[in-house]
């Protein structure tokens, strides 16, 4: 039997100038499923993803889905896209074992937790503050080489990944430290500066985008005081619910978060293209 992809309408383009398609998974001309292709909003045309892929229920479990997302980097391939990415709800086993079968790893996945509404406190002696307009710009130099630095580590080419964090952080911040909706902290303890947050204040919830705590102090639970501010934060602005973004093989974070009572609400899963 011969597993196709079938066009089911011509090749669009957004106005983001990201790519996508449709397509019907079919057997021996018989459709059994559907998948949508696409091109990425973060990483631009390098990098392919599958936004949809389903087999209808009679056809599962015959390996439809494996041959379908082979059938899918082909696809992309001539579209000039050198990684191919896919990401999925945590109770969608079946598709994390094809991922991870086909050469997919995890790279990252998102947080999140409910806020009940009361703010929790800092620990004794630990207490929050703004960000200085200097320790702002030190801070987003710094932040800026780390965030791209990140996803370098995790198989990003260097250009795409520095492309990456120019472009989110002129998205982010076009005003800078004076944007709307976004908090700059820095929590002190005793007296001594011991990390940094930036909270992101959006519609329906609170999105922490860098919580770090600085080197020196490492290791002595101010980055569980740091969530904890980012939390108090969040509900003082209204939001009851507050997220976040984990890379893969953080397991400090990982396991920080966890504690807090953060649940995954979504895995990100990349591989490349050889």
């Amino acid at each position: 039997m011969t597993t196709t992809l079938r066009p089911t309408e011509p090749l669009q383009r957004a106005a983001d100038g990201t790519r996508s398609r449709h397509y019907q998974v079919c057997v021996n001309s018989r459709s059994v499923g559907a998948i949508h292709l696409g091109t990425s909003q973060a990483f631009g045309d390098a990098v392919a993803v599958i936004h949809h892929l389903s087999i209808d229920e009679p056809d599962r479990r015959r390996g439809r889905g494996t041959v379908a997302a082979l059938a899918a980097e082909e696809v992309v391939r001539g579209w000039g896209c050198r990684r191919i990415e896919a990401n999925l709800a945590p109770d969608a086993h079946a598709g994390l074992r094809l991922t991870e079968a086909l050469g997919y790893v995890v790279r990252n996945r998102a947080m999140a937790k409910p806020l009940d509404g009361t703010a929790p406190a800092l620990p004794a002696g630990s207490r929050a503050r703004p960000m200085t307009a200097d320790e702002f710009a030190t801070w987003h130099a710094h932040q800026s080489q780390q965030y791209a630095r990140t996803w370098i580590e995790r198989g990003v080419p260097e250009d795409e990944a520095y492309a990456k964090a120019r472009r989110d952080h002129e998205l982010l911040l076009p005003q800078g430290q004076d944007t709307e909706n976004m908090l700059f902290s820095v929590v002190e303890h005793e007296g001594a500066r011991v990390g940094v947050l930036w909270l992101a204040l959006r519609e329906d919830r609170a999105y922490v985008f860098d919580v770090e705590t600085d080197a020196a102090h490492r290791g002595r639970g101010h980055g569980r005081t740091l969530m904890t501010l980012a939390e108090a934060q969040a509900v003082d602005a209204g939001r009851r619910l507050i997220g976040l973004n984990v890379f893969a093989g953080n397991t400090a974070a990982e396991r920080l978060y966890e504690s807090l009572g953060y649940e995954t609400t979504r895995y990100y899963c990349s591989k490349p293209l050889l």
